[in-house]
């Protein structure tokens, strides 16, 4: 685990103790730090009895405490604990922040830092496997993965890739990036924002805390996107800003795991990335080739009876399901067969309207079924399904070869499943036993229940 002299002596409390919680309380208590730790669960915290104070921190005086680390899924605009905190003029920060407040005591190393609305997991995950494939000593966490806190610290040297979603970017006062990218800004999590203006202002925080050296990456032509550019134009200076929006590549049929157009993107932000690491473009064409890509984004399940079967179940709002929808276009006649539907973060398909050319035929699960079949009919060929596996059972049967059966939401998985890798797993689960193929594991534990999850709960 990452531990360091800055937090002995300090006090510290902690709400929540899920993955990233228990990782900063362990670091923090092997740091010489004095630890009061809270939450609901009982086994949740029982790793931490006798070694720290459980108690919850909204029911004690906060006075002398050097900060109150919560959990990203805390939502500070409407949980007590930010007013609470504010009273004794206490900081609410999270994990990343720590592992910030640690850097001095690191090995020397870079940080780059990841941000945006869609495709962070998986430009994080390719520079990860570049530097790796470079030989440079690195890990990546953040939003993915392990909790940073809990990974082992890198040698001279090591790149720390970061995924940041906005909350870790609102939880942080420090995290000063080598290299800090944002990739795009569309509307999401507005329920946690005073409006969309204040979600992008979420994302250019992670620019203000830059390194004075630093170099933002910035690939997204939307407009908030844009006028995070120019800002920075113009405070950082041209030096230290790169604008990628519209960059093109060449190369990408050699890249399995990077297609479509927001691949195509998040590949060239990676390989900017690394190269501004000193990585060579030798090494970084051969891990562009190499790279397998992340589970449920784009992924590639099979292939039976000629007909591709995908799984892009992390798209959980129409602008991330857009450039799905466009990787597959007409060839030379339309074959995407949709599965679209859930919990709908908006009404409308967005961004996924100037790509229903490509789509042959779509098929409406969940909650927000019945609403998307009434904006998709008369555009497209609709059938109403309700549950996963009916509609992969039409669309298999349906599907000729050259197709594509494509889950790609569009929506939040809650309504129906634990969350959107419990919905990919159980449509790897369907399409294996539709076609009896070994590639696709029979992995789920959740199971469909008149449109229910049995023995799960929404989080």
């Amino acid at each position: 685990m990452i531990t360091s002299p800055a937090f002995s002596g300090k006090r510290f409390a902690i709400l929540g103790l899920a993955r990233s919680g228990l990782a900063a309380a362990e670091a923090l208590l092997a740091s010489g730090a004095e630890v009061t730790a809270w939450d609901r669960q009982d086994v949740a915290r029982e790793p931490l009895e006798g070694r720290a104070r459980l108690v919850d921190p909204l029911e004690i005086d906060l006075t002398g405490y050097d900060g109150v680390v919560v959990s990203p899924g805390v939502p500070l605009n409407t949980h007590p604990i930010s007013d609470h905190a504010a009273k004794f003029d206490v900081p609410v920060i999270g994990d990343i922040e720590l592992f910030a407040m640690a850097r001095a005591d690191l090995p020397a190393h870079k940080v780059v830092g990841i941000t945006g609305t869609n495709g962070k997991s998986t430009t994080t995950a390719l520079l990860h496997h570049i530097c790796d494939q470079a030989g440079l000593p690195t890990l990546m966490g953040g939003n993915i993965g392990i909790p940073i806190m809990a990974q082992e610290p890198l040698a001279e040297g090591g790149v720390y890739v970061l995924e940041l979603s906005s909350y870790q970017i609102d939880l942080s006062q420090s995290l000063a990036c080598d290299i800090a990218i944002l990739l795009n800004i569309t509307p999401d999590h507005l329920d946690r924002y005073d409006g969309f203006e204040a979600y992008a202002a979420s994302k250019a925080r992670l620019f203000e805390m830059m390194q004075p050296d630093g170099l933002a990456l910035i690939s997204g032509i939307d407009d908030a996107s844009r006028s995070i550019l120019s800002s920075l134009l113009e405070s950082a200076g041209p030096e230290h800003v790169m604008d990628l929006g519209g960059i093109t590549a060449i190369g990408q049929e050699n890249w399995p795991a990077l297609q479509g157009p927001h691949n195509r993107q998040n590949a060239i932000v990676a390989a900017t990335a690394g190269a501004q690491l000193g990585i060579e473009d030798d090494v970084l064409e051969a891990a562009l080739k190499s790279f397998s890509g992340l589970p449920h984004r784009m992924e590639f399940v099979c292939e039976s009876a000629g007909v591709l079967f995908i799984n892009d179940s992390k798209a959980t709002n129409p602008a991330s399901a857009a450039p799905a929808l466009s990787a597959y276009p007409p060839n030379p006649v339309k074959r995407v067969h949709w599965i679209v539907g859930g919990l709908a973060k908006e009404d409308g398909i967005g961004e996924c309207a100037e790509h229903l050319g490509n789509v042959k035929a779509a098929y409406t699960i969940g909650e927000s079924g019945p609403r998307f079949a009434e904006l998709l009919e008369g555009d497209v060929p609709v059938e109403r399904c309700e549950l996963l596996c009916e509609a992969v059972n039409r669309a298999v049967a349906n599907a000729e070869a050259g197709d594509v059966v494509l889950l790609s939401p569009a929506c939040a998985s809650f309504d129906q499943f634990r969350d959107y890798e419990r919905r990919g797993e159980h449509f790897r689960q369907i399409v294996g036993a539709l076609t009896g193929n070994d590639a696709c594991p029979d992995e789920t534990s959740s199971h469909e229940t008149n449109g229910k999850i049995e023995g799960s709960s929404a989080a």
